[in-house]
């Protein structure tokens, strides 16, 4: 396993992350077995969020007796279901309260904001997630689906107040394109030609990008071969159908089925060591149902990949 500092946070970060956003987690089944499993192959951070229904009371029965070894990031002011904006003091504190009562701990390492409100001054989340901070209840505070600008506005925000800043991002990002917003109300990839400034920035700030959907909602897991497109529907849920089941994402995908086939590897692997590459400092959410799984995409680790081998895996380039 290899594992980053982030600033704040009292244990380094495994690069692979466990997302907890599967039936297993949000029905809130007994996931013992599956979280020792990650634990014993190194992987000490977990990805949770107060919208994926038991996760949290699945992860806290877990967690007393290993709350000293783990990460744990959880998710706040997301949307309700009928599409209503959240983002407020007293939505962001709710929504602790009942994380914090879900997880059995007075503390969560790691705080996401898990939408933005564009209308909301950003002024005031930063100081609303400062005070969180002072209180003792969060480590660090980040965001997830926040567009770059107002991560950067955040920033200057807090510098001019010598407050702290986001300390994490989570976006969308993998090998596969994201064609469109997958669930509506500003969700943020960092995929295609049109986020390139996007990527540039977070190359430039290296700021912690937790990726989302690393391995496109199962489309780069090796659960679908990539001649089997027309049947894809048959393994693939609706949103991964709507956001990565196009052309140039099955192109991708037989491109990591040759590459794999030459390096004796599986697809998955040649997946994630294509984040793992690139110049942004990745980390990668992965949700896996099995040991077996948690071993064979925590090996990625140790597959280095070329620029060429990157290059030709996105559609850069026809030639390796």
């Amino acid at each position: 396993m290899e594992y980053r500092s982030i600033p704040g946070v009292r244990l380094p970060v495994s690069r692979v992350i466990l997302g907890t956003a599967s039936p297993g987690f949000s029905q809130g089944q007994d996931q013992s077995a599956l979280l020792d499993a990650a634990l014993a192959a190194g992987i000490n951070t977990l990805d949770t969020a107060r919208v994926y229904g038991k996760s949290e009371n699945a992860i806290g029965r877990w967690l007393d007796r290993h709350r000293d070894q783990v990460v744990v990031e959880s998710k706040c002011a997301h949307p309700s279901p009928l599409g209503r904006r959240r983002v407020s003091e007293r939505e962001i504190r709710r929504d602790f309260a009942d994380s914090a009562s879900a997880l059995g701990t007075d503390h969560i390492d790691i705080y996401l904001l898990h939408r933005d409100d564009p209308r909301v001054e950003v002024g005031m989340i930063v100081e609303v997630m400062n005070a969180l901070r002072a209180e003792g209840k969060i480590s660090v505070f980040g965001a997830s689906n926040w567009t770059w600008p107002r991560l950067l506005a955040a920033a200057e925000y807090a510098e001019k107040r010598g407050l702290a800043s986001f300390s994490v991002s989570s976006p969308h990002y993998s090998l596969a394109r994201q064609t469109c917003d997958l669930w509506g109300g500003g969700c943020v990839s960092l995929t295609g030609p049109e986020n390139e400034g996007a990527r540039q920035w977070y190359r430039d700030t290296q700021l912690p990008v937790f990726a989302y959907s690393s391995l496109a909602r199962g489309l780069l897991s090796g659960r679908l071969k990539s001649q089997d497109a027309p049947r894809a529907k048959d393994v693939l849920d609706s949103y991964a159908m709507k956001g990565y089941a196009c052309p140039d994402n099955f192109q991708r995908l037989a491109r990591c089925e040759a590459l794999a086939a030459q390096k004796g590897c599986s697809v998955a692997q040649i997946a994630m060591a294509w984040l793992y590459a690139q110049p942004l400092n990745t980390f990668a959410i992965v949700t896996m149902s099995s040991p077996a799984r948690i071993q064979e995409n925590t090996a990625a680790l140790a597959l280095h990949l070329t620029e060429a081998e990157c290059r030709y895996l996105n559609l850069e380039t026809d030639e390796l």
